[in-house]
């Protein structure tokens, strides 16, 4: 039997309401496969947290953590706590220390109805963003100086080490090759002379040893554009961390909403724990009352799955939010449903069982 042990972060707002349908979803899988058991942490850091101890997670939380084999993070951030010290002192922090530089994001439009760009299918909406997601321009490199004076500078560095750069693109490379499809970087070289010429210097440099992958580079105000206009141009893309960030909104955006848009922070060589969560944020508006959507929050258990080499798992759960996407009843409002969060989680339960029946 595998047995994995998975630390959970509700964190703040929805996140505990939309974490619950995907742990109920991890406790069907190990009904339903003897080969499989799964235990759980839950830690309640996040901003609550911090504003009783001053503090978004224990001292030692980054040790605390080094023991699982995957974190399943909620949702960080509320009102009266400041975003940056939300986001740095436990999301980023988590990713930096674990070195989790590879960011997976699938923009994957899982039910025609639900885009937007009304020509558009879900075969030209299938691809998968790689973000680098440890430095960059979220590497917290910079300067306040002469803070409040005339003079007031600020100074935000984005930081690319030949390290960092190259690992993140043969990453790219590597699942490009593996799964038989074109490679398209997004840079700003035109306009960002040191950082973004170095990395379309190093996207072309690693790529000599991948003759057998096709590759295309665009500026990340075309490529935002073509996202719209022409998704069907992107298979496997590479990009930087900001741009990643704001590239991938849009993705979401064009396959449904944030409702539907998950995240993998990956530690390929495994000497630390990696990271699932939905990206849609904490959403405080809607904390509590109940119609949080959980698919984003159940789709990263599927990348959990695959994370964990259960690819079986994996597919299921994909093939299972397919088919509950078509049920409009047993959808939560943002989706035109009617259904609360612990109901979609339910419905979403019975159908992936009744697949192994």
């Amino acid at each position: 039997m595998k047995s994995f042990k998975i630390a959970l972060i509700p964190g703040d707002g929805i996140g505990p309401e939309v974490v619950a349908e995907g742990v109920k979803v991890l406790k069907a899988i190990e009904k339903i496969d003897p080969n499989l058991s799964f235990s759980f942490t839950e830690f309640p850091w996040g901003c609550e947290y911090y504003l009783e101890n001053g503090k978004m997670m224990d001292d030692d939380g980054i040790e605390q953590l080094k023991e699982f084999d995957a974190i399943y993070l909620g949702a960080v951030g509320y009102p009266g706590v400041p975003d940056h010290i939300s986001l740095w002192d436990l999301l980023l922090r988590i990713r930096k220390e674990f070195d989790q530089y590879v960011n997976i994001r699938p923009i994957t439009l899982l039910n025609p109805t639900l885009t937007p760009l009304k020509d558009k299918t879900a075969k030209e909406i299938d691809f998968l963003v790689i973000r680098e997601n440890s430095e960059g321009e979220y590497a917290g490199a910079g300067d306040w100086l002469f803070k409040g004076k005339p003079e007031e500078v600020v100074l935000q560095t984005g930081v690319f080490s030949r390290k960092g750069t190259e690992r993140i693109i043969r990453y790219a490379y590597e699942e490009a090759r593996k799964s038989n499809r074109t490679l398209t970087s997004v840079s700003k070289g035109n306009a960002l002379n040191y950082s973004m010429v170095f990395w379309d210097e190093v996207f072309t440099e690693v790529g000599k040893e991948y003759p057998d992958v096709q590759t295309y580079s665009y500026l990340v105000d075309a490529a935002s554009l073509y996202f719209v206009a022409e998704p069907e141009r992107f298979e496997v893309v590479v990009t930087s961390n900001l741009f990643g960030d704001i590239l991938t909104d849009i993705g979401a955006a064009i396959t449904g909403g944030m409702g539907l848009a998950t995240g993998a922070n990956i530690n390929p060589e495994r000497k630390y724990p990696s990271m699932f969560e939905p990206v849609h944020g904490s959403a405080p508006d809607i904390s509590g009352k109940g119609i949080a959507n959980p698919i984003a929050a159940i789709w990263s258990v599927s990348q959990m799955m695959d994370y964990f080499g259960e690819k079986k798992w994996g597919e299921a759960i994909l093939s299972t939010i397919k088919e509950i996407l078509l049920d409009k009843e047993s959808l939560t409002p943002d989706l035109g449903g009617v259904a609360s969060t612990s109901e979609l989680g339910n419905r979403f339960v019975e159908l992936l069982s009744s697949k192994f029946v």
